[in-house]
């Protein structure tokens, strides 16, 4: 039987542990034999000093030549070398998937593609198997040099690093090896499956529609920390020659303003794969057929699965012909869904916020107070996971933290630290300053978002809502429904009180929440 809080009101009960933090896209890998697909001949031409600008077809994605309404002119030739053609010509085996497409929701930009079942296919049936020849890797990148010269630096990411050399690689036009899924990159312009961009890509007005949420924060954050390793890409370049040493062009901020360099980043963002056991220099890879064009579903369980000299994809359900292929994003929170990808996953079962609780540093028993938090578990900034589907327990998780916050007697807080187990009882005005905190908190976030539940419904019922708004609404809405549960949690426990009539107990030193 539960023993509820009210029952029980002790300043530590047993520690209940957090869930685990966001890891990656996850990708299993079988052994494998080693094997060393040759480098890409190299291309040299008269060495260029003028920036390219961003409409310059230099660019990674973002190129004018795919903007108007499909005004351009492809020769027959290149119509017909798409990306599986040409995956086909050099080494892709027959598969059971075929490119699709479906038409942005700007008509300025091209139809995206996306991968769909050739025919019907069984759970366990093999859709594709790419070979390693075929994979961007930092390994295929530097081929048998060491790749710890550039990562050692801890200024260029892998993410960076394969968005540089997929430029560099675009300069070389179709003398590079890549040309065809470079193209295709540019055609997907790094939207997701929902044709939407990340938010890394929007405007500040188009930012505004998160207001409220901490996305918003996290979008500034990581543009940030691009920018830092944009200012540090000449550094690497000097240093990594064996990286850039076959490309006759500029150094990087020369050859590439800022704003080339976020898009091809974002680019690579939405379509690289984390591969798991498996050395520094491929655990980050590039695969065509894979995302963008395959759509990330949080409930799917498919994964793209590293084998003997290839990276194939066995479907977890079946699919009639035509049906667009899923696999699964790992076990990321929306707002990283909407970052990394551009969507957000209504069904998300790993979906979360945080809420950060911190002991007061002004507090004379601020050092005993972080003794006793370490001892069960917790810092004196500690991080709580709010997972969607289980508030309640994060709610009952925050409560003997604060309740440790809320101790100002020095004699209470020597039976706190001298106890091996919980320390009852906790005060009516404690419980009842606690539980007034926990929910004005929660009713606080709630009032930072500019719209409300039932607004955010009747927008999103809006068939011709600007996409980018849509996703945004989309990830704010099931923000709240978290809150608002935390909410309910923290005020059913107030109204479980005994006694109403008790006031809070005076706190000079409680601990904040964030």
């Amino acid at each position: 039987m539960e023993v509820s809080p009210l029952h029980n009101r002790c300043i530590w009960s047993s520690p209940v542990r957090s869930s685990s933090s966001h890891r990656p896209l996850l990708v299993s890998l079988s052994a494998r034999k080693s094997k060393s697909p040759g480098l890409v001949p190299s291309f040299r031409s008269t060495r260029r000093r003028n920036l390219c600008s961003a409409s310059s077809s230099e660019t990674l994605i973002g190129s004018r030549k795919e903007d108007g309404k499909h005004s351009q002119v492809v020769s027959k030739k290149e119509e017909e070398e798409d990306l599986k053609s040409w995956m086909h010509k050099n080494g892709l085996p027959p598969c059971k998937v075929v490119l699709k497409e479906k038409p942005s929701h700007n008509e300025k930009h091209r139809p995206i593609h996306y991968v769909a079942a050739s025919e019907d296919l069984q759970v366990g049936d093999v859709a594709f198997s790419v070979p390693d020849s075929l994979v961007v890797t930092l390994k295929r990148v530097l081929g048998n040099e060491t790749i710890a010269e550039l990562l050692t630096t801890n200024k260029l990411s892998e993410l960076a690093c394969l968005a540089l050399y997929l430029m560099y690689e675009k300069k070389q036009g179709k003398n590079s090896f890549w040309y065809p899924y470079i193209r295709e990159l540019d055609r997907q312009r790094g939207r997701g499956q929902l044709a939407v961009e990340s938010p890394l890509l929007w405007s500040e007005a188009e930012l505004a529609y998160l207001t409220g949420s901490p996305t918003k924060a996290e979008v500034h954050e990581r543009g940030e920390g691009i920018k830092r390793e944009y200012n540090e890409l000449d550094t690497v370049w000097f240093m990594a020659g064996s990286l850039f040493q076959q490309y006759p062009y500029d150094s990087p901020t020369e050859a590439f303003p800022f704003e080339i360099f976020k898009q091809a980043f974002v680019a690579v963002q939405s379509c690289v794969v984390h591969l798991q056991k498996v050395s520094l220099a491929q655990r980050f890879a590039l695969v065509p057929l894979g995302p963008p064009l395959l759509a990330y579903r949080s409930n799917c369980k498919a994964m793209l699965t590293a084998t003997d000299g290839a990276v194939q994809l066995v479907v977890d359900r079946p699919y009639k012909a035509g049906e667009s292929i899923c696999v699964w994003c790992g076990p990321q929170p929306n707002s990283k869904l909407l970052i990394n990808y551009g969507f957000v996953d209504e069904d998300n079962s790993y979906d979360r916020l945080v809420v950060e609780a911190s002991l007061n540093t002004e507090d004379p028993q601020y050092q005993d107070k972080r003794m006793v938090a370490q001892r069960n578990g917790k810092l004196s900034v500690q991080a709580f996971q709010v997972n969607v589907g289980k508030e309640k327990e994060t709610v009952f998780d925050m409560l003997p933290y604060l309740r440790l916050g809320y101790v100002s007697d020095p004699s209470e807080m020597q039976s706190v630290i001298s106890s091996q187990g919980p320390i009852c009882p906790v005060s009516p005005c404690m419980e009842r300053a606690v539980l007034d905190q926990l929910a004005d908190y929660f009713r606080t976030r709630l009032a930072g978002y500019p719209t409300t539940l039932s607004e955010d419904e009747s927008l999103l019922a809006d068939a011709n809502l600007n996409p980018k708004k849509r996703v945004a609404t989309q990830l704010i809405r099931l923000e709240k429904k978290m809150l608002h549960a935390c909410l309910k949690v923290a005020v059913d426990l107030i109204n479980q009180l005994p006694d109403h009539t008790v006031s809070p107990c005076p706190a000079p030193y409680a601990p904040s929440l964030k």
